[in-house]
Order: structure tokens, then sequence, then C-alpha cells
């Protein structure tokens, strides 16, 4: 999409960042035109958020030819670290480790594509590349949504540039992915409920050419820091000499006035060190009353809120953006229906609050609640308690980085969309992922929309479930596969989750209708 400006496009998306960006991705992939509205006319670099991108991220980004792009660009390959050390400073005692964490274990073949260490703004300018290729898809850069409003036929977004003028786009949808400060849930009278943790953080970003040579504990992706003058997290954004760090219980004014004392708390010597931003912040554990309201949906931070600590908040947003945009798609293409959309929120909504309870339970031990006499003492003493500290985080925090469970087991437990029993293994789940013969991977022969996957003795079956499809206009790509995988049949999504399965099919017509959103 370019040239002037649109006066009505397909869906207008509030925010570029990663959701917005991916909401686009997915949908202009699928030949849907596209405004995404963003004030930041450059990615900034100052402060990089999150940091983890979770297997199912990397599954998506490889279903839109981008997982490699990413991993190109990414600083900090997988093969460099996959460790997370605890220790009472970068050139003190270690305490505890972990390894193959976060997903970054490249062992076994339960999925497709392992997670990624990559700073938010990396995954930004990737995905803004991609859009900017996506012909359906414009992205307007210096403007925001500064109002919604919508009737029975269409959503009027009126939209503000830097300079202070307003114009309208109309559009079928609107998806509200501008963040936490959302306009567009406050245009709809949705609002946050839940609530924030107690205890200020201080993030910063710095530069310190030798604060490796410092570093005791070999490579690793995280650290956290168990020591009195510093109870804090910090890791590399590359292998040469940009960091990011979080002191735990260290408020703006603080942070700002002590930021050089706390790197050094960190590095356990004083080392030369340059500031580059600061990122003040205060946990929330929030969602939004309603996601939707007619034609106009809120999706990543605009909808819910959670702790960083398990790299789960963007991962969720990115989601949320998968699900809206494919079924989106399917009802501006005319087979999917108003059920559809309704499942949105069904679905969604209790895997955001899974998230948020867990990474609520991640944040309730942190260095701070770590520390204990003794730790840095080279005595008896000393190696007794540095080996309860050891004991007590492998207690508490094997769940933060092992969470593979969480992340590729997110179950629907309740849709209109999904016939059949959710109780069972498979149903309403991310399809397992398995290497085909030809050693490609399941993943990559799956079709754009529906696939049905048939087993050796389910042809006949599948005949005529396709021969139904056809009839009721819903695109369904066949995949006669070598063994079967969970059933004789298994009917996938566009997000890869399993819609239905079974040995055969009573009423192909009417199960398509419910999958498609019709009744």
């Amino acid at each position: 999409m370019s040239g002037s400006r649109p006066a009505h496009v397909p869906v207008l998306i509030a925010g570029g960042g990663p959701v917005g960006l991916a909401a686009a991705v997915e949908l202009g992939r699928r030949g849907v035109g596209c405004l995404v509205v963003e004030p930041r006319r450059q990615v900034s670099t100052a402060r990089p958020r999150c940091k983890t991108l979770n297997v199912r991220t990397m599954e998506h980004l490889r279903r839109w030819g981008l997982a490699d792009r990413l991993r190109e660009r990414a600083p900090l390959p997988v093969s460099w670290s996959q460790d997370v050390v605890f220790c009472t400073s970068l050139s003190g005692w270690e305490l505890s480790r972990f390894t193959g964490v976060l997903g970054l274990s490249t062992q076994g073949d339960r999925f497709a594509e392992t997670g990624q260490q990559a700073p938010q703004y990396v995954l930004e300018e990737v995905l803004r590349a991609h859009v900017a290729e996506l012909e359906p898809c414009e992205l307007l850069l210096g403007a925001r949504v500064a109002a919604v409003h919508q009737d029975e036929e269409r959503a009027t977004a009126a939209i503000e540039n830097e300079a202070g003028e307003r114009f309208e786009v109309t559009a079928d949808y609107v998806l509200g992915c501008d963040g936490p400060r959302s306009v567009v849930r406050e245009q709809i009278g949705s609002a946050y409920v839940g609530g924030q943790a107690l205890r200020p953080n201080f993030g910063m970003v710095f530069r310190s050419r030798e604060l490796w040579k410092h570093v005791g504990h070999g490579p690793a992706v995280q650290y956290w820091v168990v020591n009195a003058d510093a109870p804090a997290l910090v890791g590399p954004l590359d292998r040469t000499d940009t960091w990011w760090a979080i002191a735990f219980g260290v408020g703006a004014e603080a942070g700002r006035n002590s930021a050089h004392r706390i790197i050094d708390a960190l590095a356990g010597t004083a080392v030369e060190a340059e500031v580059l931003s600061t990122d003040p912040w205060t946990a929330r554990m929030q969602i939004v009353d309603r996601m939707r309201d007619r034609r106009v949906f809120l999706a990543g931070d605009a909808a819910h809120l959670n702790p960083p600590f398990g790299g789960h908040g963007l991962n969720t947003g990115i989601g949320d953006a998968v699900d809206l945009g494919w079924k989106i798609a399917a009802v501006l293409a005319g087979w999917g229906g108003e059920q559809l959309l309704n499942s949105y929120e069904a679905e969604r909504r209790p895997i955001q609050e899974r998230v948020i309870a867990e990474a609520s339970a991640n944040m309730r031990v942190l260095s701070t609640e770590l520390l204990a006499d003794n730790l840095d003492d080279a005595d008896a003493a000393g190696a007794r308690a540095r080996e309860a500290a050891g004991r007590r985080i492998q207690e508490t925090k094997t769940a933060e980085f092992h969470s593979l469970e969480l992340v590729l087991e997110q179950r629907i437990d309740s849709s209109p969309v999904i016939p059949g029993d959710l109780g069972t293994a498979a149903v309403g789940r991310r399809l397992a992922h398995r290497q085909l013969s030809d050693g490609r991977s399941l993943f990559d022969v799956l079709g754009p929309d529906l696939s049905l996957l048939a087993g050796p003795d389910a042809r006949a079956q599948a005949d005529a479930f396709e021969q139904a499809a056809e009839t009721c206009g819903v695109p369904v790509t066949r995949l006669d596969l070598a063994a079967s995988s969970t059933a004789p049949l298994v009917l996938v999504r566009p997000d890869q989750v399993v819609a239905w399965q079974g040995a055969g099919v009573p009423d192909a017509r009417k199960l398509i209708d419910q999958v498609r959103g019709g009744v």
C-alpha cells in the first residue's frame, strides 16, 4: 500500500511496536491491507525492553520467513551461551547456574525453532523492514491515533501528525496495539483490572569496555547478582561492551544518583562505565476488563501487563497478534464468520491470565530475597552460605528459566470455534512438532489457512472432508502423511493449533462451519 494518504483501509493498527507490526505481518502476508500508525519515526535502541524471544515467537517468525533474518541481526547467537548464572558479583563467587534456559537448548525436536536472545529493538527493526516489503501494508510514522469511534458499518480513527494536523481514516477493524497508555483502550471504555508491585526497580543500559575482563563465570545471557550493595539482574546486549541492568528496590532518583556505584557493585570492582539510558519501572499485574468493542480489538500491552521475569510479556503479545491476524483475515476473505472474532478474547484471556500468574510467581524470589550473611566469605561459613543459597535458587527459580510447558502447552480451555473435547491431549493446543522423513519440519508443510493431516488409513475420510470444505468455501490444505500424528485425521488452524482430531468425520460440513466461526 503506497501513495497518497488512504481514506479507508481494511485494518488500521494503532501502534507500531512488535505487537502491532506482527499483526501487520500476519495480515499483510494474507493480502489484507492495513495501515500501521506509529509516533516514533526511528526504532530507539536506548531501552532494549524485552530480550527473550521464546520458541513460539521464533516459530511464528519461521512461518513468516523471518527467523533466519532475526538471528543474523541478533548480537548474541544461541551458540554463544544458553546459561543463567547467580553470583555474588560478576567477579565474585558463583552461587548456582541454569543451562539450556529460556528455550535456547538445541537438543531434541520438540520445536521447529529454538528461542533467541535479542533486544526488542532488533525484532522491531526486522518486522518494520518486512512490513515495508508487503504491498498491502503501509507504515505511517510520526503520527498517532488520537480518537476512535465506530458504527455498525465501520470504525473511524482520528490521526494526528507531528504538526498537530488531524485527518480521519475509516477501517473495517481497528487494532489497539498502542501499549500501556493506549488511546484505543480508553476510547472503547476498557480498563485494566489488577494491581502492581510495591517495590520500584531501576533499569539502565551502560557501556563498559573493560567489564568483560572482570567476569569470572563465562558467557551467560543473564547474571543475577546477590549482594547487599546491588541486588540486581544484569546481562550483555552484545559480546563487546554494552550491558543492561535492573537494580531491584531502587527508585528513579536514587538510581540516577548512584548508577555508577551500582555498576561497580555488580562488577565487584571499580570499572569505567558510561550510562547510556535509564528506565525506572514498577511491575504491574493487570488485564483489561474487555478486549473487544464491536470492530475494535486490544492486543499486547494495551490489553495485559505482567512482570518481566521469565520473558513472557512480548511473546504473549505476539501470540495475540497472530490470533487476531488470521481470524480477521479469514473474515475479510469471506470464509470466516462472526464467531471467529468472538473467539479472540475467549481463547486469549485464559492464556494471558496464566502468564500473569506465572510471571508474578517468578517475581516472588529476586536477588533481594536471596541475600544472606557470609556469601562472599572465603571460609567454611562462606561455603555453607553459598551452598544453602544455591539450593534455594534451584528450588525457587527453575520454573522461570525452564518454562517450555508454559510456552508450548498453552491450552485453549474454551472456544466457540473448537469442536469436540477440549480436555483431550491435542485439541486446543499447539500441534505437536516433528521432523518428517525428508528432514523438513512438519510445520513447514502446513498450509496458510486450515490444514488437514491425514494418516495412511484415513484417505477416504479425508476425501469427504475436502469436498465438504470446498462446498463451504473454506480453504484447506491436505497433507497425506506416512504416519498419523495424534489421530488418523487432524485439522490444524493457521496458528498451528489443533482444531479437531478423530478417526472419521460424522458431519464434515457442520464441523467446518464451527471451525470457521459460522455457528
